[in-house]
């Protein structure tokens, strides 16, 4: 049976889990929410690039990417910052919705699934 790792469990959710070469990863919210919709685009995608390096892969590999949008209207400005952020031609497949998130001040949130 293959082994499931899971980084920084804690009671309710795992940072990243990795079973079978393929990352699973928690919503992304901004380390600081103080900061429009491309601030903290930019900060979550820091962080992703942080925790596919830490498990030896890139966005290279991104399979999905789920994105969660307290405004819809804020789309294009996530859009250019994940744009400049995606390899060429390496776009996942992704969903974009607007959605009630847990803190009025996340502005967008964003989940992938990334192989090795």
């Amino acid at each position: 049976m293959s082994k499931i790792i899971r980084t920084e469990p804690n009671a309710i959710l795992s940072k990243v889990v990795e079973y079978h070469g393929f990352l699973f990863t928690q919503g992304f919210v901004a380390r600081d929410l103080t900061g429009d919709a491309t601030a903290q685009t930019r900060d979550i995608l820091e962080q992703i690039d942080e925790a596919l390096e830490l498990h030896g892969t890139d966005k290279t590999r991104l399979l999905q990417a789920q994105v969660w949008l307290k405004d819809i209207a804020d789309r294009d400005a996530l859009n250019g910052v994940w744009s400049a952020w995606l390899p060429k031609d390496g776009a996942p497949a992704r969903a974009c919705v607007q959605a009630v998130l847990a803190n009025p001040a996340i502005l967008v949130e964003i989940m992938i699934i990334c192989t090795k």
